[in-house]
């Protein structure tokens, strides 16, 4: 029996969600590894502020990885795995500046609204569909997001 059926679920609506759900992961993706990025080679006055902050988001990026990854699988789908196939589908872009403190930030803040519109996406999706599972899910991300969001934008004086 397919996993749809046995959680309660219809397997067109958990396509749906899974394809979704794989768009999301490819942004988590990209942007875990602009985090990495900035992490890595952040440089002024703001290295011992930023370089830990940068690695507590992407530590808690690669979890959500993860958890959607899983959540993939559990609807009876595959996860997508390859950056090729990231980069096709993601909004986030790579980024190639990495060292500025304040254009990091931005960067971040920028993925973060692709993120979380996406989630916002999937909340209606699987509210429609009876997916409890990947709506608490979405919306347990949203509510953390929204404080990283007001945090790194208070670091940028806004």
């Amino acid at each position: 029996m397919k996993n749809s059926a046995l959680i309660g679920l219809k397997e067109a609506d958990c396509k749906n969600i899974s394809d979704k759900l794989n768009i999301l992961l490819a942004n988590y993706s990209v942007f875990y590894q602009n985090t990495r990025g900035s992490h890595w080679n952040i440089k002024g006055d703001q290295f011992f502020t930023l370089h830990p902050k940068f690695e507590e988001l992407y530590n808690s990026l690669v979890l959500k990885i993860d958890e959607i990854a899983e959540r993939i699988l559990t609807l009876g789908a595959t996860p997508a795995h390859n950056y090729s196939d990231y980069l096709q589908v993601s909004t986030i872009k790579e980024s190639k500046e990495v060292s500025d403190g304040n254009k990091s930030v931005e960067i971040i803040l920028d993925s973060f609204k692709v993120v979380i519109d996406l989630q916002r996406e999937l909340l209606d999706i699987t509210d429609k569909a009876g997916d409890e599972g990947t709506n608490s899910q979405m919306s347990d991300y949203i509510t953390e997001q929204e404080k990283e969001v007001w945090m790194y934008n208070s670091y940028l004086g806004k």
